[in-house]
């Protein structure tokens, strides 16, 4: 197996173990990441999930080169809807993701870590979309979300120079949340987590869908979009709690329901 799942407390940890090839992703791998994302969603007591790369040279460096040529313009199209729909999943989890950047994240690697809720790296971590330089652009969905995260001017020089990024620079345009030194990135993954992993789950789904699908939206349909899904939070039970406990000035006990 190239793609591995374990449970680790109250996550789940999915890493790319492909050293050989600095854990790129083969067609093959993205369909054990795809199969893996799937028992995610289905796994109890579950409260994260962290994606990360095996070794210390790399997260994922991107798409198998050899893999993509000869192929007709179908099997291109098709190979890119296969990594699109795959990152998609992480979306539709019914729990955030973290991508923990442990060394280089080119190509398909860093798109897989724009599709997580939230990216932490390693002091030694380099970003890129170095497909122009191979007469190609990205496919797994880097001219999508990057814009979105870090704004169409940035975006478009990385993606028409293929540029790439280190670690300080990645915090500094808001690519990376955290950069954190090699040895303590799980530790630190935690850490982070669990600054929102106690709260309802259900209200974090909400809060997560408001805002990605807002994203997309014009506002006056993204605030009919938060209305919605807001009003869906107060008919949760953890909201009665989480109100109750503030009067009675106590920590809220969310149940998740």
């Amino acid at each position: 197996m190239t793609v591995k799942l374990e449970k680790i407390e109250e996550f789940a940890c999915l890493t790319l173990d492909r050293q050989d090839a600095l854990n790129a992703l083969s067609f093959f791998v993205l369909d054990e990441i795809g199969q893996a994302l799937d028992e995610v969603a289905a796994m109890q007591g579950v409260r994260a999930l962290f994606i990360t790369g095996a070794g210390n040279k790399a997260f994922c460096a991107g798409a198998d080169i050899k893999e993509l040529r000869n192929r007709s313009l179908v099997q291109q199209r098709r190979g890119a809807e296969l990594g699109q729909a795959v990152f998609a999943k992480l979306d539709r989890l019914p729990v955030a993701s973290l991508a923990l950047v442990n060394g280089y994240a080119f190509g398909g690697g860093l798109e897989f870590a724009l599709a997580a809720t939230f990216r932490l790296c390693t002091t030694n971590a380099v970003f890129g979309l170095p497909e122009v330089k191979l007469g190609l652009i990205p496919g797994y969905g880097g001219t999508q979300r990057l814009p979105r995260l870090i704004g169409e001017a940035r975006a478009l020089e990385m993606i028409m120079t293929g540029r790439s990024v280190k670690a300080d620079e990645a915090q500094q345009i808001g690519l990376v949340h955290r950069v954190i030194e090699h040895e303590n990135l799980l530790e630190a993954g935690k850490t982070f987590a669990r600054g929102f992993t106690g709260y309802s789950l259900p209200v974090l789904e909400f809060a997560r869908r408001a805002v990605q699908r807002g994203m997309d939206l014009p506002i006056e349909q993204g605030l009919q979009l938060e209305a919605e899904l807001s009003t869906l939070a107060y008919r949760t039970k953890d909201a009665e709690e989480g109100m109750q406990a503030f009067e009675e000035k106590r920590k809220s006990e969310f149940q998740d329901e």
